[in-house]
């Protein structure tokens, strides 16, 4: 399996769109954009506990 291609996201698109509707997309992508920059700040988080716990 190689890479996705235009086609192939063209069809995802489609079926997001199907499932959640276009009301519901906006909503979606803003929790899913939190979820993502959570996650990110987590990391940050957890990398210096870790550089905090080397020097100690």
């Amino acid at each position: 399996m190689g890479p996705i291609g235009a086609p192939e996201l063209l069809i995802i698109l489609v079926v997001i769109l199907v499932l959640f509707g276009g009301a519901k997309l906006p909503k979606l992508a803003r929790s899913l954009g939190e979820a993502q920059k959570e996650f990110k700040d987590g990391l940050s988080k957890g990398m210096d506990d870790e550089e905090e716990a080397k020097e100690a």
